[in-house]
């Protein structure tokens, strides 16, 4: 975050809530309406959007008007949230990447490229 973004928060910002990851969520302590209210994560560490909860996604964006208590109903096929790994050591890399060993299991002969007539 920027100093600049540090002193807004501090002026005109009321904390709501925190998530799991130790990102900080705020609104506007004064707004002339419910729309013109203004809404913003403060990062804990690297600033990177994927590090936002579907929860807290949602009510940044203004799809839901409650704030997250983490406490959501979750359905038996949701997997936990991830951020975006893709550039970190985490990343997925498929079988036959580089990083992997380049090497891939040979094609099973059940691929036939088409051909122009």
């Amino acid at each position: 975050m920027t100093i600049g973004t540090l002193l807004f928060t501090w002026l005109r910002g009321e904390a709501v809530g925190t998530d799991a990851y130790g990102n900080r969520y705020y609104r506007s302590k004064k707004a002339a309406s419910p729309r013109a209210e203004r809404r913003w994560v403060l990062y804990k560490g690297e600033p990177e959007a994927s590090k936002v909860p579907p929860q807290w996604h949602a009510w940044l964006h203004r799809t839901v008007d409650t704030v997250p208590s983490g406490n959501e109903p979750t359905r038996p096929w949701q997997k936990p949230h991830e951020p975006n790994l893709t550039g970190t050591a985490q990343a997925y890399r498929p079988p036959g990447h580089v990083f992997k060993g380049g090497q891939r299991a040979k094609a099973t002969g059940d691929y036939e490229p088409w051909r122009p007539v």
